[in-house]
């Protein structure tokens, strides 16, 4: 018993290590999504992250944020006539991550890299302005757990949308920014 007791206490330990390292998630549940069938994401861990803004209205507040999911889901599902959401992941500008799609499962938000990357995106247009604080932390927060998880690779290489796709995504304003962050790659 006291062999059971200890190893429960270190993969608790391990467990708190690892959500230290998320932000807020906000689950499927949590947001109301509707029901899905996604592909398993064929390459795991996912050696790529692609970032995508989502060119809508920004959100605040996880009321708000929380709509926007629902909103983009049904465009891509009636609209595009995707099975889901097409992100693995949203992040709001109050700090919160989303759960789109989730880990390990294949996205349909960069077609030359669905097949092997995480697609997170940020509630909002950044062409003139940058997503807050909040959002840009939580998002790199999101990166560095899905690598704690194992669900993105350590040596992962992370895009803009535009550099794998013809589209102005993430906007100018936030991919001079992206440019900065750990593990950007200027030639994919």
């Amino acid at each position: 018993m006291k062999k059971f007791a200890a190893v429960l206490a270190i993969a608790l330990a391990s467990l708190a290590t690892v959500s230290a390292q998320c932000p807020r998630i906000i689950t499927r549940a949590g947001w109301g999504a509707r029901a899905a069938n996604t592909a398993i994401l064929p390459t795991q861990p996912a050696p790529w992250v692609v970032m995508h803004h989502t060119a809508g209205a920004h959100c605040t507040t996880d009321a708000a944020c929380a709509q926007q999911m629902r909103n983009i889901q049904n465009m891509h599902m009636d609209t595009n006539g995707w099975a889901d959401i097409g992100y693995n992941w949203c992040v709001g500008e109050n700090g919160a991550a989303y759960e789109g799609r989730g880990w390990g499962r294949q996205g349909a938000h960069a077609p030359n890299h669905n097949s092997r990357s995480v697609g997170m995106c940020i509630f909002g247009n950044f062409t003139n302005v940058l997503p807050n604080l909040a959002a840009r932390n939580a998002a790199q927060a999101l990166i560095n757990c899905g690598v704690s998880l194992g669900h993105i690779a350590s040596n992962y290489w992370l895009i803009g949308h535009r550099q794998s796709n013809a589209t102005a995504c993430p906007g100018n304003a936030f991919f001079e920014n992206l440019r900065t962050w750990p593990r950007f790659n200027p030639n994919p």
